[in-house]
């Protein structure tokens, strides 16, 4: 089965069970008006496909230093999630939309800081010159797509934050920790896949 293929059966079926959700914590209020975003998940297409990730800067104000997928906050002028997903990957890695077959959306993500997140999921050439957004990005890489997709990769762990202990997944994949949002939207898409299979 093609990689087109299998991702589209995934994206189509209907889930055994209730996802996750935000950093599996079933607690977090959503009451609040959350801010539409999205996210690029490109995957590469080679014998082994890998997953294109970003490194943030530490000077950002929100979620500073961590892996994550290129994305942001759908603005105005966004047609869609599609659109937003793609400029944003633009301006964070120079990654060009032409570039980025489309493959489909999958399961939203809500997350503790207010933001309602689209993955928008996409099929891209290998070894493509991808160019870190100084302001943004310390770093574009590649990860091992079957890596992190294996739930034997996929960690239980839990934190303080506001007073509160909340739980997360993370995905360590030789220095880099994947965690939070970016862990728990790759842990839907393996559980997707699980079901497509």
């Amino acid at each position: 089965m093609t990689l087109d293929l299998r991702l589209r059966r995934a994206l189509d079926a209907a889930p055994g069970e209730t996802l996750l959700m935000p950093g599996d914590s079933r607690d977090l209020p959503y009451g609040d008006p959350a801010t539409a975003a999205a996210v690029l998940v490109a995957i590469t297409e080679r014998a082994e496909p890998g997953l294109i990730l970003t490194q943030r800067t530490e000077t950002l104000r929100r979620h500073a230093g961590q892996v994550a997928f290129p994305g942001g906050r759908v603005d105005p002028e966004d047609a869609d999630v599609v659109a937003a997903a793609l400029r944003e990957a633009h301006e964070e890695i120079a990654l060009p939309p032409s570039a980025v077959r489309i493959i489909g959306t999958t399961d939203r993500y809500r997350t503790g800081t207010g933001f309602d997140i689209t993955p928008v999921i996409g099929i891209v050439p290998p070894d493509l010159m991808l160019v870190p957004s100084e302001a943004e990005v310390a770093a574009v890489f590649e990860v091992p797509l079957a890596f992190v997709l294996d739930p034997a990769n996929h960690r239980e762990a839990s934190a303080e934050w506001q007073g509160r202990t909340r739980s997360f997944y993370e995905i360590h994949w030789g220095d880099r920790r994947i965690w939070g949002a970016t862990a728990g939207m790759i842990v839907n898409l393996s559980r997707r896949l699980a079901w497509a299979a």
